[in-house]
């Protein structure tokens, strides 16, 4: 097996322009697309690669762990065959849970998971097996049932307030943090490209991110350390080993974000 990368867009995210040229020179059985990264507020443009997946005839999967509950997600504007993504984060659903969407396209070309559990198939004769006619091939038999209740609520609670609502909400809130974290000297914003989403990164001159997470979470602000595994070529195209991560949602307040800026200020006039 290979495994090939497409190359980047000068402002960030990928080309699919490049995307189209490889997908005609090495005919690849799947593409494969992060929506939005972990370690970024980056966008990519899953639907221009759905759209050359699309004419080629290639199956293509995105991953929208970092997008489902901030922003819409149409898997047929996407034009995708799998669309993978978890209960937590934006969608604000429990832990340990998640959803895998299939295509019709997928069923009907006889797509079977490498493992096919209870659920997914009869047993019909001594040596034969039946997998069941839709999507529920590649679901497990056991579930945690509690989990995947309280995902559906999530799904039930965002769902009126409104995804576009959510989006604009989410995405001022990001840019005022953006802009504010980018007047300090010591602070560099590593967010790039030409549509930025509700994640915010950043490396902070002389502060290691894991001690800023614990010293920004004594002030009951909330943040996360993002580390050069997470995102190695990412990472080293930036020059950095790590970074702090901060993700408003739509229930913050302006005066959250300044009190966090200010709260980072603060972290940095006592280390001088």
């Amino acid at each position: 097996m290979q495994v090939l990368r497409a190359p980047d867009r000068a402002e960030g995210g990928v080309d699919p322009q490049a995307m189209a040229d490889l997908i005609r020179r090495h005919c690849p059985r799947l593409v494969c697309v992060t929506h939005v990264p972990t370690n970024s507020g980056l966008v990519q443009d899953v639907g221009a690669v759905g759209s050359v997946c699309s004419d080629e005839g290639v199956l293509y999967l995105v991953d929208a762990c970092q997008s489902i509950g901030q922003m819409q997600v149409d898997v047929h504007q996407l034009r995708c065959d799998f669309l993978s993504a978890t209960s937590r984060k934006y969608l604000r659903g429990p832990r340990g849970a998640g959803f895998l969407y299939v295509s019709d396209q997928v069923l009907q070309r006889g797509l079977e998971p490498l493992f096919i559990d209870m659920k997914g198939a009869d047993w019909i004769a001594a040596d034969r097996y039946r997998a069941v006619p839709d999507a529920k091939r590649f679901e497990n038999w056991e579930f945690a049932w509690a989990l995947v209740l309280a995902t559906g609520e999530a799904a039930r609670y965002a769902t009126p307030v409104g995804l576009e609502k959510i989006r604009d909400r989410v995405w001022a809130l990001a840019g005022r943090l953006r802009e504010a974290l980018g007047a300090i000297d010591q602070v560099r914003v590593l967010d790039r490209g030409s549509e930025l989403c509700g994640i915010v990164s950043a490396v902070i001159d002389g502060c290691d991110p894991h001690e800023l997470v614990v010293a920004l979470r004594e002030r009951r602000i909330n943040t996360s350390a993002q580390i050069r595994v997470y995102a190695v070529i990412d990472y080293e195209e930036k020059g950095v080993t790590a970074s702090l991560r901060l993700s408003p949602h739509y229930y913050n307040t302006e005066a959250e974000i300044d009190e966090a800026v200010s709260a980072i200020r603060e972290l940095l006039r006592e280390r001088v």
